[in-house]
């Protein structure tokens, strides 16, 4: 497996505010985030006028103004958009945004991202899948509300449409969502049961499950973050704040490390011990020339390198080629 992709989830949390935007962008390229993402969208396109909040959007953001409102209010227009995008460029860190919508798909498609991430709601969405799939670009697919027979029809959809790069994300929508909910075992089901590379956007409080993922065996995880959990938005208090961020993606990135080959065998940095803590096969008292070696006269202690203990049965009932001292390795 190559090198876990992470993605820094911005989503919303700019609160509509570029010089929150920038400084989000700052805090995942010096946490050593691969890409950080936004979400793109037409509100009048993604929902309509009447459409009520979740229960989380009206703990956050209160009951006086409709979803509609809210969302109106953390749109990105085209021109922040490209302002983004070259901030992005000039940080080193990999711009990428959702599409809610297939005016914001074809918008995004046409700004030359690498990556089409399409949310969890969208998951259903057959007009987004078949134009995303269409566009030839690299797919991630949130999958949180989904069966798997819903995944499995998604995956079909996309490749049935010419998307031949899929990876899909394990997920789950409540915000945060219990760690009983989280069921990281269903990211190994998808890869194995669809045959797609599978990761995990986490909405959970923390960084534990995050990691958990990666010894999983995620290729992508993707987790929200803030400025600050206090700011006024629907997303900020299921998100990390900065330092959190750092600490997720370098125990991330260690956890990747510790994965190893997995081939046992001693590492570079424990060969050195093995003399040190393994045992040789050493007189117990003093053993003259020519008499037997016995369990009584043998012993096995520290250091190594000399006969193994392995060999015991081997060299109990031999005879002592020459004298040896008590504690003298045996030699044959």
């Amino acid at each position: 497996m190559g090198k876990i992709f992470i993605i820094a989830e911005a989503g919303v949390n700019h609160n509509g505010d570029m010089r929150t935007a920038k400084r989000m962008i700052d805090v995942a390229a010096a946490a050593g985030a691969d890409a950080v993402k936004f979400q793109t969208f037409k509100t009048e396109n993604l929902v309509c006028r009447n459409a009520g909040k979740a229960a989380y959007q009206m703990e956050a953001t209160g009951t006086d103004e409709s979803q509609f409102d809210m969302l109106r209010k953390l749109e990105l227009t085209p021109d922040m958009h490209t302002e983004l995008i070259s901030y992005c460029r000039g940080k080193n860190i990999m711009f990428l945004s959702t599409p809610f919508d297939l005016d914001s798909l074809h918008y995004l498609v046409n700004c030359g991202l690498a990556i089409i991430k399409i949310p969890s709601g969208e998951i259903t969405n057959y007009p987004l899948l078949r134009e995303a799939a269409r566009s030839g670009i690299r797919i991630i697919l949130s999958s949180g509300m989904s069966t798997l027979d819903e995944v499995r029809e998604a995956v079909c959809v996309l490749k049935k449409n010419g998307g031949t790069d899929i990876t899909v994300l394990h997920c789950n929508t409540e915000y945060p969502t219990p760690f009983s909910d989280v069921n990281l075992r269903a990211m190994q089901t998808i890869r194995d049961e669809i045959g797609v590379r599978a990761g995990y956007s986490d909405h959970t409080q923390g960084i534990e499950a995050a990691v958990a993922a990666a010894a999983l065996g995620a290729e992508v995880i993707e987790k929200h973050f803030t400025l600050d959990k206090k700011m006024k938005g629907p997303d900020h208090k299921a998100s990390l704040e900065p330092d959190e961020l750092t600490e997720m993606i370098r125990s991330v990135r260690h956890i990747e490390q510790a994965l190893g080959s997995g081939r046992k065998e001693p590492s570079a940095s424990e060969k050195k011990n093995m003399s040190v803590a393994r045992k040789s096969i050493v007189a117990q008292c003093n053993i003259r020339a020519g008499e037997v070696f016995t369990e009584e006269n043998l012993a096995a202690k520290r250091p190594g390198g000399g006969l193994s203990p392995m060999l015991w049965e081997q060299v109990v009932g031999r005879k002592a080629n020459r004298d040896f001292a008590a504690d003298e390795m045996i030699e044959l």
